[in-house]
């Protein structure tokens, strides 16, 4: 029996029902299942579909936005996949620019894979950074950072969304107070009785993803990420921003591995909002 056409397949919005069908594409396409982050995705952000008539997904993605309710000041992209079956059929192409055109003025980002990019090119996007993933188990080696760090509590929750508006430029209120509960641990540094930094790191698979990793120096993020490496027997994983060269380099002596390079892309806008230089990493590429 021949394949739909891709062009008669309707777009929809996707919810959490859809999770399994979600995951299920991911290890369509040879990716892991990652059920925990694409519930994150799905309840905090607008997930797009195509329903494959046969069964499951044909493609999804999902965008999250941030910025005052009804009036978005960024949407991030993310989890831009399509079966093997629709591949090549312009299916991510037509639902990129569906979803491009329902953020009508909203600037967006995304972060691109090397296979991504030209798609991403063609629809308008611009690279203004990249990230490098590393991955492994983290050993301690040398001296190690003396800011202080404690795991965060309820009362804490105001004062880390207020430094994470003024890092990442814009209001992130919906996504981080969904940290507590997504995350397996959630660290924060202070000095003298004020937070200069926090982090998380959440189950993902066999590993534990740190992000988002945000600090006032290099020294801090240090700090946090080393705490939350001694609370795990995990391999970690996390996405260090290229112009963090000083922590790509402290990590990957420690252990973490270079798993591959995204470029970090915009539409709409010349370059991010907020701060990079204590912006260390996101909470996820997915998500920004």
């Amino acid at each position: 029996m021949p394949t739909p056409s891709p062009a008669d397949l309707p777009i929809r919005r996707l919810t959490r029902r859809d999770l399994i069908a979600c995951a299920d594409l991911s290890e369509d396409r040879g990716w892991p299942r990652e059920e925990h982050k694409w519930s994150l995705l799905l309840t905090a952000g607008k997930g797009y579909g195509i329903d494959d008539p046969g069964g499951g997904l044909v493609a999804a993605c999902v965008v999250t936005e941030y910025g005052p309710y009804g009036d978005p000041e960024l949407g991030a992209i993310g989890m831009v996949l399509v079966a093997e079956g629709y591949a090549r059929r312009g299916v991510g192409r037509r639902l990129m620019r569906y979803v491009v055109a329902a953020m009508g003025t909203t600037p967006l980002t995304l972060h691109a894979t090397p296979n991504g990019r030209p798609l991403y090119e063609e629809l308008g996007f611009k690279v203004t950074g990249g990230a490098e993933m590393v991955r492994g188990r983290f050993t301690p080696n040398g001296p190690e950072p003396e800011t202080g760090t404690r795991a965060a509590t309820a009362e804490d929750l105001a004062e880390i969304i207020r430094l994470d508006e003024e890092v990442f430029g814009t209001d992130r209120t919906p996504m981080i107070t969904r940290l507590p509960a997504f995350s397996d641990q959630l660290r924060v540094a202070e000095e003298n009785g004020r937070i200069i930094g926090y982090a998380a790191a959440w189950p993902n698979m066999d590993t534990h993803v740190v992000g988002p990793l945000i600090a006032r120096d290099p020294e801090t993020a240090k700090a946090l990420l080393a705490s939350l490496a001694a609370r795990t027997d995990r391999p970690l994983r996390t996405d260090i921003d290229l112009r963090h060269g000083e922590l790509l380099a402290w990590v990957k002596e420690r252990g973490l591995a270079p798993v591959g390079h995204n470029a970090v892309m915009t539409y709409g806008i010349h370059e991010l909002p907020g701060d990079w230089t204590r912006r260390f990493a996101p909470l996820t590429v997915a998500a920004g």
